[in-house]
């Protein structure tokens, strides 16, 4: 085969090809089932931290998440455990955000009157802005927070400090990022709706 003739260019090129499909298949099959681990751990590690429960380690997180029930429940999967005496009910999401999907899990207690955690998995929000959503701040103002009798949790301002009373149902938005501020409302709100209705369907079944 001539060098430069379009046959050799094409066989050429065939066999590159080959080799990295080949090469990155053998990359993928040796990697899946650590993607898969490393996936299970961050999503248990969310569950956990919205759960309000602390671990020192990847192992502590699957020895304490031996004891966390998990339940399907209409179309996802429901996580109750106890924690100092009181029932928490943690239910993961996948909400709209301003540039993409908002992935998290948000618990609350037995009743359904207070948050008990938030944490987020993943995001796709502007850097520096709305990815501030992320940022233990803004998670940790939800924590231990009174849920109105309306049922909705507001946005009181947009600060970005956070919001230190648990008593009023309000929290901080992100300082320019009113849009992403906006989306986790709704999202939460959405899903504290979503969780007491679990909480009554788990009651009713129990």
């Amino acid at each position: 085969m001539k060098e430069h003739g379009l046959i050799y260019t094409v066989f050429f090129t065939f066999v590159v090809c080959f080799v990295f499909v080949f090469v990155l298949s053998l990359t993928n099959n040796a990697t899946a089932a650590q993607v898969e681990l490393n996936q299970t751990l961050s999503r248990q590690r969310a569950i956990l931290r919205a759960m309000d429960i602390e671990f020192l380690s990847d192992d502590e997180v699957e020895n304490i998440f031996v004891d966390i029930e998990g339940q399907l429940v209409g179309d996802g999967i429901v996580y109750t455990t106890i924690r100092n005496g009181e029932q928490v009910v943690a239910v993961p999401f996948n909400g709209a955000g301003l540039w993409g999907s908002i992935n998290g899990v948000l618990a609350l207690n037995g009743d359904g009157s207070r948050i008990v955690g938030l944490e987020l998995i993943a995001h796709n929000e502007t850097p520096g802005l709305g990815a501030r959503i992320d940022e233990s701040w803004y998670k940790r103002q939800f924590s231990g927070e009174l849920i109105p009798p309306s049922g909705t949790v507001t946005m009181a301002s947009r600060r970005g400090v956070g919001d230190p009373d648990s008593e009023n149902g309000e929290v901080d938005g992100v300082t320019g990022a009113t849009r992403t501020s906006e989306a986790m409302m709704i999202i939460i709100n959405n899903e504290i709706e979503r969780i007491r209705n679990i909480i009554n369907t788990i009651g009713e079944t129990s």
